[in-house]
């Protein structure tokens, strides 16, 4: 297979054997038009949302776009239901989920995705994960706002994390974490509690999405205070920082932890500079990657991420592309596409590395996916430079 002016000699199952240059690989080079690069790294998703694909309107804000999600994503519970009929309606909304979820991992796979760090909040995915031939880490999310709750809401989530490891007797256990869902969803007992829970871990959480996280932990205002009244959360235990929401919840991760910081829309650069000394003091695993979902920032709020002054600022950036419920598609070079429209200064080659070694660092997976190196069995995607479309490579062709 050509790469440039080397060509890369692979095994059957897919293992890079060498590169060599071209003159040296003798007969049956397979010669490829294009742009050959390692598999993608989505770093951030939601699988189990595929079914709200087209049913949250563009254009919400980020608080309303949460309460239907909420409303929307499960069976529908009435005191006018029997059990019969509710059973009936959660095995028809079921049978969904798992039709929808097998198409994206199909568009997911076509596409040349191979590896997904996937939020969780049931078990729906389990068996499709465990035929798939994407590589998964299944972030199990913990939400709980209120002080009270935290216990309950942690063995709950514990339960799920305990049926993804029991179905992958032969996956490693830093495949399936615990992680917490949103500063604004998590209260302190629960961040304390998920600090101990995740010692030397990889976590995800949603980071500064929307205007009014800064606002709720700066002076305890703004839009999310009629989401809780909407879904009867009482916010009397929540006190106000004076700090942006990252500098509020940062800190509580002291116990070596690797974290991704998910969209950061609204983070800006004292934030990333804070970040910088919270982590240092904190002796953590590293910096937060920053992963950005610029296709889902659109649809949510119509705002792009503050790429230019991660970039400025050195920062480990990686690429996801949310959930069904928030995107057209899950198309890794499409979320490249819209940054190279916005951010045109940007060499695609600094892109594509934030989707393929960089994801693959992030999710810890580093040695067999993200690069082409010796051993590596990262998998491989074509790049049409003329229509930036992407495609997985048959090896078997």
């Amino acid at each position: 297979m050509l790469a440039g002016e080397h060509v890369l000699i692979l095994a059957e199952n897919g293992h890079i054997e060498a590169i060599v240059p071209i003159a040296e690989a003798g007969d049956g080079v397979r010669h490829l038009e294009g742009i050959l690069c390692p598999g993608m790294v989505n770093a951030h998703c939601h699988i189990e949302l595929s079914h709200m694909k087209g049913i949250i309107p563009e254009g919400t804000g980020l608080v309303e776009f949460v309460k239907q999600v909420i409303l929307k994503r499960d069976a529908p519970s009435s005191p006018d239901l029997s059990q019969a009929e509710y059973h009936e309606i959660y095995e028809q909304l079921l049978d969904q989920k798992l039709r929808a979820m097998d198409e994206a991992v199909e568009e997911l796979y076509q596409t040349g995705t191979v590896a997904v760090g996937d939020i969780c909040n049931t078990a729906d995915s389990l068996e499709l994960k465990r035929h798939s031939p994407l590589y998964w880490h299944n972030f199990i999310e913990v939400s709980g706002f209120v002080d009270e709750v935290a216990a309950k809401r942690l063995k709950f989530s514990e339960a799920i994390l305990a049926a993804f490891v029991k179905s992958q007797p032969n996956a490693t256990a830093a495949g399936n974490t615990l992680t917490p869902h949103a500063p604004y969803s998590v209260s302190k007992t629960l961040f304390n509690l998920l600090n101990e829970k995740t010692a030397g871990q990889l976590i995800s959480i949603h980071n500064q999405e929307t205007t009014a996280e800064n606002s709720l932990y700066q002076s305890k205002e703004g839009g999310l205070l009629s989401l809780y009244e909407v879904l009867g959360i009482n916010t009397e235990g929540f006190a106000a920082t004076s700090k942006s929401s990252l500098q509020s919840w940062l800190p509580y991760f002291n116990q070596g932890q690797k974290i991704i910081a998910v969209h950061n829309t609204f983070t800006n650069e004292a934030d990333v500079l804070a970040a910088t000394e919270i982590s240092k003091a904190a002796a953590s695993a590293g910096l937060p990657y920053y992963c950005i979902c610029v296709n889902a920032n659109l649809y949510i709020e119509n705002k792009l991420p503050p790429l230019e002054m991660l970039l400025a600022n050195d920062c480990n950036i990686v690429l996801g592309t949310d959930s069904y419920a928030s995107n057209r598609q899950l198309n890794m070079m499409e979320e490249i596409c819209t940054l190279r429209k916005n951010f045109a200064a940007v060499p695609l080659a600094t892109m594509l590395q934030w989707a393929t070694i960089n994801g693959a660092e992030a999710l810890g997976i580093d040695d067999q996916y993200g690069s082409f190196e010796k051993g590596k069995k990262p998998g491989l995607v074509l790049i049409d430079p003329n229509n930036m479309k992407s495609k997985r490579v048959d090896l078997h062709v």
